[in-house]
């Protein structure tokens, strides 16, 4: 029988296979598995309006058969085969896809779903195979047929002996290269690896005969291998059973079998969705945070299945950054997929799922922050610092889904609250949400800035982490309530604001000077409003800290950026009169206090002194 040309386009497509459209070879099988999977499929659907069939699960099944001695890879189905026009039409042209016209014709409602819309998937095994043969028989049909090709010159099709209905596929793999090993397509423990992954959740069982081992007759350490048939896939997916079904321990166990993590996940989140977009979906929150997860090596995303067959190991579209921490897997019937189903030709649809996702995982959040505050301590000590860049990141587009989420240690409380339960204990005469920031809480405690406003009585929020400021800066309000740092240059705290101003025009030429003396070091040295006990302490002035200046100093890049500092000294202070004394009889010592409390104040701070050894040396002045 003379060879027939493929059509155009599926001649273009099958040379793109050939040379690898897709990411990674192995995904042959998953769509020769998905198209029988289809296949029987179709007998089913018949069976349901056609009183004349009959469908008996234990009759339906895929085989997969390696042969390494005639390298040859064999997937047979128990479906409902082809005729020698399907054949020529499905497996000639992209034109037509065979399981695209069954599904128009065929009203689909009972939830069954066919896979291989597209009917492409089958030239991926021209990928892995020199020589591709098709036998098939159609069901209702006397006579079976062979297709076969040995790629993008044509395909013959001529008559064949097969007794029973179904479909059967040869690879003749091709032989190893120097950049591919083609002999693990052959392997059973590699094929079982790859069935697994892809098509565990295929309905149908995928048989393949395994090889065990037992002991020999009359021998303990002596043994022979034997071959056993096995069903290699689990066939029915946990997220579509009933959620009154599962225990915790089952969740457990999926979490453990899908590689999503080494530790307990702290909750879980089954979904399932029949509106617009018809999903369903399990999700986990890990208890600790992946070591590389801070990392550029760290892939968010989850696992995304089309019926049951994987279709990305990482879609990252289905998480927003700041939830990135979520593992998890999607099933979906409504996505509509391309070519290698490894990119989304409509994303409409997932980005439905993803902003009901991002909705679930949120809610879920707030559930546990509410109703199990302990685990979500837990949790909010792995990512907790995830979820403050998400208020920072995007020009603070997420903060009103973020905002009550977040927690900061608490200078009354001495434990985390959050900003719901800090602005409802303020009183009503405090204006702000006064913060502090410091490397750590017993740093921050001994802050001399938060003296004024603790000795008002006020609560204030520890940051500890140097996003902590940049993501309330970003917030900027909470509840109307604008937050404050305690090192501010308006702590909007009423004070005697006659005296100080009193105070300032007496000591305004001493002021002046000790200004003069750091020069561009500080924007201005006043008298402070905020210090009790303590001699010395810096404020800012602007929208840059001190601890911001801190963190874009250690960021790569010129950051140039430096906060406005102001040198506030304690009038009331044993120090301020050694000052004033200095300033009227010897200003070489006035200098040398200047630079001393200047120095301090960075200490204090934990900046830098920009000459260590000039202080020693100055410090040892004055005790001699």
């Amino acid at each position: 029988m003379g060879k027939k040309q493929f059509q155009a386009e599926s001649k273009r497509l099958l040379e793109m296979m050939i040379n690898s459209i897709y990411t990674h070879r192995e995904i042959f099988l998953r769509e020769l598995i998905s198209n029988a999977s289809d296949a029987i499929d179709k007998i089913y659907y018949k069976a349901l309006t056609d009183d004349s069939l009959s469908f008996d699960q234990n009759n339906y099944y895929i085989k997969v058969i390696a042969d390494k001695e005639n390298r040859t890879l064999k997937i047979l189905d128990t479906g409902i085969g082809m005729t020698k026009e399907e054949l020529e039409n499905n497996l000639g042209t992209i034109a037509k896809s065979g399981s695209l016209a069954f599904k128009t014709e065929n009203e689909l409602k009972d939830g069954h779903e066919i896979i291989g819309q597209f009917g492409v998937g089958f030239y991926s095994a021209f990928m892995v195979a020199d020589k591709v043969t098709v036998i098939s028989k159609a069901l209702g049909s006397d006579e079976a047929y062979k297709w076969e090709s040995t790629g993008s010159d044509g395909f013959t099709i001529e008559p064949y002996k097969k007794e029973s209905v179904g479909t059967e596929i040869i690879l003749k793999i091709k032989e190893n290269t120097e950049d591919e090993n083609y002999d693990e397509y052959l392997d059973e423990y590699r094929l079982k690896a790859i069935i697994k992954k892809y098509s565990d959740f295929i309905r149908y069982p995928i048989k393949m005969d395994v090889t065990r081992r037992k002991p020999k007759e009359g021998s303990e350490n002596e043994f022979v291998e034997y071959k056993e048939e096995q069903i290699i896939n689990s066939m029915v997916p946990i997220w579509r059973k009933n959620k009154n079904e599962l225990t915790s321990e089952d969740y457990e166990n999926f979490y453990r079998e899908k590689h999503y993590g080494f530790d307990k996940p702290l909750k879980h989140i089954h979904i399932s969705v029949d509106g617009a977009v018809r999903y369903h979906a399990i999700l986990f929150i890990p208890e600790k945070m992946p070591f590389d997860y801070y990392t550029k090596e760290y892939e968010k995303g989850l696992e995304l299945y089309s019926n049951g067959v994987l279709v990305m190991s990482k879609c990252s579209d289905l998480l927003p950054d700041y939830f990135s921490f979520v593992k998890g897997m999607v099933d979906s019937e409504d996505l509509s997929l391309n070519i290698s189903r490894e990119l989304l030709q409509h994303d409409k649809q997932l980005k439905l799922i993803a902003k009901n996702i991002k909705n679930k995982i949120k809610n879920q959040l707030q559930s546990m922050l509410k109703d199990e505050r302990d685990k979500y301590e837990v949790f909010y000590k792995s990512f907790g610092r995830q979820l403050k860049y998400g208020v920072y990141s995007d020009f603070g587009s997420h903060k009103e889904d973020l905002q009550d989420l977040l927690m900061f240690y608490s200078s009354k409380e001495k434990k985390m609250v959050t900003l719901d339960e800090y602005v409802s204990r303020m009183p009503e005469d405090q204006k702000y949400i006064y913060y502090a920031t410091g490397e750590t809480v017993e740093r921050i405690e001994k802050l001399p800035q938060t003296e004024l406003v603790a000795d008002k009585g006020y609560e204030i929020l520890y940051f500890t982490e140097d996003i902590d400021e940049f993501a309330i800066k970003m917030l900027m309000t909470y509840k109307g309530k604008e937050f404050r740092s305690v090192s501010s240059g308006d702590l909007g705290i009423e004070t005697n604001d006659n005296q100080n101003n009193a105070e300032e025009n007496e000591h305004k030429e001493l002021f002046d000077y000790l200004k003069k003396v750091l020069g561009d070091k500080v924007k201005d040295v006043r008298a402070s409003k905020r210090l009790k006990t303590h001699p010395v302490c810096f404020a800012t002035d602007g929208e840059i800290t001190i601890e911001m200046e801190k963190v874009l100093k250690q960021m790569p890049g010129d950051h140039n950026i430096k906060a406005e500092k102001i040198l506030e000294i304690n009038i009331n202070h044993e120090v301020f009169k050694s000052l004033k004394n200095a300033f009227e009889n010897d200003k070489e010592k006035l200098n040398l206090y200047t630079n001393l409390l200047y120095n301090q104040a960075l200490l204090i701070e934990g900046l830098p002194i920009n000459d260590p050894v000039e202080f020693t040396n100055d410090i040892c002045k004055i005790m001699v």
